[in-house]
């Protein structure tokens, strides 16, 4: 079995849920996605991460996205990307400005002039992408993709392009046999 059918199976076993749910845009949804207890388990982080490392450009130098989201993607990914002789950075951004010790948003390691992937477990418009977006692009680093372990709602491409970025996903909702859930 590929690395892309194990986290597959595993998202479809132990990360969906059907049942009555509350997005974070507010709407409703029949289903949900805790896409961290597939990111988090050891049977297939590694998978996770070799997936995501294949959508990551050859110029990238960091990953990092909001926390909590992008946080498991992240650092299992550079974990693995430099057993392979690759260095990325990792960082998280803080949901809000930090107001002691070095301050700001950024937790963890990124530099001006970057070349910047900004990841996320689960996305179902892609807010928490373009919010990380924009601050690493306010600290001078440069966005060369946004990755997510799973698009939900098929619309963070078109979000993405409206702001001249580019997303993808290493599986859609309808990759897991599901209806992508617009938010």
């Amino acid at each position: 079995m590929s690395a892309r059918e194990r986290v597959r199976e595993h998202l479809v076993a132990h990360a969906i849920t059907h049942g009555s749910f509350t997005l974070k845009s507010g709407r409703p949804s029949s289903w949900f996605i805790d896409a961290k207890r597939t990111v988090c388990d050891p049977s297939v982080m590694v998978d996770v991460a070799e997936l995501v490392l294949a959508l990551i450009p050859p110029e990238a130098t960091a990953l990092g996205g909001l926390t909590m989201g992008a946080d498991g993607v992240t650092f299992v990914t550079a974990a693995v990307a430099a057993t392979r002789g690759r260095a990325l950075r990792a960082f998280s951004v803080r949901k809000e400005v930090k107001d002691h010790g070095g301050g700001g948003r950024i937790a963890g390691w990124l530099e001006p002039g970057d070349r910047v992937v900004i990841t996320e477990d689960a996305v179902t418009r892609g807010t928490s992408l373009l919010e990380a977006a924009r601050v690493v692009r306010e600290l001078g680093a440069r966005v060369v993709r946004l990755v997510a372990l799973v698009d939900r709602g098929g619309t963070v491409a078109a979000l993405a392009a409206a702001e001249g970025l580019e997303a993808t996903a290493v599986f859609t909702a309808p990759d897991l046999g599901l209806p992508y859930e617009g938010g």
